[in-house]
């Protein structure tokens, strides 16, 4: 079997599965069903400094998208950090991490922006022997109102700054968790990484309102008849997790820098491919809280079947390897090209594929044969778009088949693999314009 266990930032864990900060790591009770089901870490619910208890409302918290069958996509929650006592967490932690040595323990945290208010606390935690510290510098509802939580980590200055505090008061690895609700990702992670931080984990949940109730018109869900916006995270945010850990990943200035990944992860796959986009570790909440603590059984296993079925001892063996494939469009092989194929052997006859491209694309599939329901592709208008194959219910019934050197494209009667004058190509966007009648 493959070696699952890893190294993050002096951080060990036997796997790189851990719980996210979030409701399921909100106390002892929840963390240690967590590490008997087989989880490498988590990191605790944010724990804010001692004062003023946290209230949180005790309307509906949580919001949903389903999908047609019913299955959660999209999950959207209003819930501040902990509410319970600071000294309550910081003994539970204490014992947690006694009793279970061998699995990763990190703390999330969310102070005042003053240093006093970090050091004090940074304090507290190491008493408790935990692995390290995550900063909480995303969180886009209740607490970013009062300058805290993504109010933090869209300034860069102040990601940097607080880290920079941090590692001057702790001994522990700090680990920085951005925030997605910004233009640009690299700015913040440079922000850290300058602060001095040994990691960052991203994303945290996205600026989001799931809907309305058009009987109440109020948003949804509702507490009191108002609404507000909240944090949504699930599968419906794994696309743009995956794209700002790549971003990370690849920028020079940034590379190095360990990335623990959050955002959708559901299966081993979804680990798989955060892993082979540069992170070292990968953080669930959505999935857990939909199906239960039991499901990083299926993704250590499926992992580690991935892993001896390509050869991979350990997980450093492939993190990291689809990193320098992602580049920028003005470097795409503009000279690449494919045509989609339609397997008749599986088609339905449905014609989902002939209505999308009729109507929203390039009339490329024919819808009769001698008066007969058929659908193929017409090669000369076929862009190799692959929406036919997005919209297709049939799995690997539509396929994109490359061309080959030497072929000719029917659309655009070019010779594949002959040389193309970009400076005048209408895809080229500093093509020279056309001289003035």
């Amino acid at each position: 079997m493959a070696d699952l266990r890893v190294d993050f930032c002096g951080i060990k864990a036997p796997n790189p599965f851990w719980l996210a900060s979030a409701p399921p790591t909100d106390k002892a009770y929840n963390v240690v069903r967590a590490f008997r089901a087989g989880w490498g870490g988590v990191v605790w619910k944010t724990l804010g400094e001692a004062g003023p208890p946290i209230v949180n409302v005790s309307g509906p918290r949580y919001g949903a998208i389903h999908a047609g069958d019913r299955r959660v996509i999209g999950f959207n929650n209003i819930e501040l950090i902990t509410d319970r006592p600071l000294e309550v967490n910081l003994q539970e932690i204490k014992q947690v991490k006694r009793d279970w040595p061998d699995r990763a323990l990190v703390v999330s945290l969310m102070v005042p922006c003053t240093e006093d208010s970090w050091k004090a606390i940074l304090r507290q935690v190491e008493d408790t022997e935990a692995d390290g510290v995550e900063l909480n510098f995303g969180c886009p509802h209740g607490m970013s109102e009062r300058g805290m939580g993504a109010a933090v980590g869209q300034v860069p200055e102040y990601v940097e700054m607080v880290t920079r505090w941090c590692k001057q008061h702790s001994r522990m690895p700090v680990i920085v968790k951005l925030t997605p609700n910004v233009a640009d990702i690299k700015g913040p992670a440079a922000a850290a990484k300058k602060g001095g931080a040994d990691a960052v984990s991203l994303i945290n949940t996205v600026n989001s309102m799931m809907g309305v109730d058009l009987d109440a018109m109020t948003p949804s869900p509702a507490t009191g008849g108002y609404g507000t916006h909240g944090g949504m995270c699930g599968p419906a945010v794994k696309p743009m997790a995956l794209n700002m850990v790549a971003d990370i990943a690849r920028t020079p200035h940034l590379q190095g820098i360990p990335i623990s990944a959050i955002g959708g992860i559901e299966t081993w796959k979804d680990a798989a491919e955060f892993m082979a986009m540069g992170a070292g570790t990968v953080q669930v909440c959505t999935a857990a809280m939909v199906y239960g603590f039991k499901i990083v059984e299926e993704m250590k296993t499926g992992l580690a079947a991935f892993m001896d079925e390509k050869g991979y001892a350990r997980l450093d063996d492939f993190v990291g390897r689809a990193v320098p494939k992602v580049t920028d469009w003005q470097y795409l092989d503009l000279d690449y090209a494919v045509k989609a194929h339609i397997d008749q052997d599986l088609c339905i006859k449905c014609g989902r594929c002939h209505i999308s491209c009729e109507d929203t694309s390039h009339q490329a599939i024919s819808a009769l044969k001698d008066g007969v329901r058929h659908f193929e592709v017409i090669e000369e208008e076929c862009v190799g778009c692959n929406l036919c194959a997005v919209v297709c219910p049939v799995e690997g019934c539509i396929t994109m088949v490359p061309l080959q050197p030497g072929e000719v494209d029917k659309r655009t009667g070019r010779v594949v693999g002959t040389p193309i004058n970009w400076t005048q190509h209408p895809n080229n966007p500093m093509r020279a314009a056309e001289p003035a009648e």
